[in-house]
């Protein structure tokens, strides 16, 4: 059958190629076909239109389709139709190219970077741009962050792997691809982006000297993973916050300038409904009266301040939302203020939100008042109080629930656990109970008192 080849198809443009014969950079020409329009790609035509044919039409096709299946990523070969024709009496293979769905389409060797994506500009082939290659993932994707493929593919998940042993959950390949780490072609996501190392966000935290900015204290930019970032803003507060000791008889009692659970309810929201698709980091200001957690995003739309303190949720990251449940750092959709307002209960205080179109502040009341830097009373700097409820261990293997039951039931008999009492108790080694006992400690169950070699864990409310 001679294919219609008609004199407007004799020259190259947007949508045809010509090959004289099979060379490597057809890859190149198919991808950018698929990206872009579609497009017809013919072999054994010169450039100037002339049929000159290919000796062995069925090895060329064959040879085209394994260059193709092997190196380009996702598959193409969906919306590729590769056959030998016949034109002007000569055998020659056409390549017909449909646009792809699953845009952008990418060398395997070369990743999604320019060199290894390609787009049509008029009759030639050329390297996507930065731009292109983004805008081209957000239409795959819906335009769902997490979701979009991670234009940085070679991924580390050392803390985040560490996080999900203490608390006693998978996180094998299987793991990764339900909770939407990988997609459906094996690719990276922005949210696995986010939970590895090379997470390029960052959280900023800064200690001020009275009630405004005008004099630094101490500042720190945490990086990495968004559980590292996470932790190791907790940490800092927990380094600069004061307690206040009041006595009850001969019982003293400790009250930490912000109540830990608000805190942990407010980082936690502010991690997981970031807008990421902007670059500023999310801020964390202690002042002497207040601290203020200020996130990049401000409210979905359609979206209230009041329907927010009625407690209706609707994540922005849905997928990372689902990683931090998991993981027992977010305890129910749409219950963090109010666990906030309870971790107030009592004071005379509470939290306030602020909001405008781009960006969402949480503003947490020092219970204390600042008074340690006003009044010159006096405080006691050590590990503060954590008033973090119990957690569901539904989610943990039958093994992990049973060793925490057990260490719950013998700190019912005994104020605290140490270490080395757990590691008797349970019959493990020094590492299993150490990351036993830091799983409880992240999930809510304990809460960790003292350092070095007195380090001991009482259940939460007890601290």
């Amino acid at each position: 059958m001679d294919l219609k080849f008609g004199s407007d198809m004799r020259r190259e443009g947007l949508n045809t190629e010509f090959k004289r014969h099979y060379v490597d950079d057809i890859k190149a020409t198919v991808i950018a076909f698929a990206n872009t329009q579609g497009g017809y790609l013919y072999v054994g035509i010169e450039d100037d239109g002339t049929a000159c044919g290919v000796s062995d039409p069925d090895g060329a096709v064959l040879q085209i389709q394994n260059a193709l299946r092997d190196s380009i990523t996702p598959d193409v070969m969906a919306c590729v139709n590769c056959r030998g024709e016949e034109i002007d009496g000569k055998d020659v293979v056409v390549v017909e190219v449909k646009q792809g769905s699953q845009r952008p389409y990418f060398l395997r060797g070369k990743g999604l970077r320019p060199e290894g994506v390609f787009v049509r500009q008029g009759p030639s082939t050329v390297p996507a741009g930065v731009n292109a290659i983004r805008e081209m993932l957000m239409e795959t994707a819906g335009r769902v962050f997490e979701k979009e493929v991670s234009f940085e593919q070679e991924l580390s998940f050392d803390y985040t792997s560490r996080y999900f042993a203490q608390a006693a959950v998978a996180f094998g390949d299987q793991q990764k691809k339900t909770l939407g780490l990988v997609n459906k072609n094996g690719l990276y996501t922005n949210l696995a982006l986010l939970l590895s190392d090379q997470c390029p966000y960052s959280l900023k935290a800064a200690v001020f000297q009275g009630t405004d900015k005008m004099i630094f204290r101490d500042r720190a930019e945490f990086e990495g993973s968004v559980l590292e970032q996470f932790d190791k803003a907790l940490a800092f507060l927990e380094k600069h916050q004061s307690k206040r000791s009041v006595f009850q008889g001969v019982k003293r009692i400790d009250i930490p300038d912000y109540p830990m659970m608000a805190v942990r309810e407010g980082l936690t929201n502010a991690v997981v409904h970031r807008e990421y698709s902007s670059t500023g980091p999310i801020l964390m200001s202690i002042f002497a009266d207040r601290l203020e957690i200020l996130n990049q995003g401000g409210l979905l739309p359609n979206f209230t301040i009041d329907e927010v303190l009625r407690g209706v949720s609707e994540q922005r990251n849905e997928k990372l939302a689902a990683v931090f449940y998991r993981l027992g750092l977010l305890e129910g959709y749409g219950s963090g203020y109010s666990r906030m307002l309870s971790a107030y209960a009592g004071t005379g205080k509470k939290p306030e939100i602020s909001v405008t179109r781009f960006s969402f502040m949480l503003t947490l009341p020092n219970v204390n008042g600042g008074l340690g830097g006003v009044s010159g009373r006096a405080v006691i700097r050590e590990q503060p109080q954590q008033v973090v409820p119990a957690v569901s261990l539904e989610d943990l293997s039958e093994r992990a629930r049973e060793r925490m039951q057990k260490v719950l039931q013998r700190c019912r008999q005994q104020p605290q656990i140490t270490r080395a009492e757990a590691q008797d108790l349970l019959g493990v080694s020094q590492s299993t109970a150490t990351l036993l006992l830091n799983a409880m400690v992240q999930r809510g169950l304990l809460v960790s008192v003292g350092s070095g070699p007195t380090k001991a864990y009482r259940p939460t409310g007890l601290a």
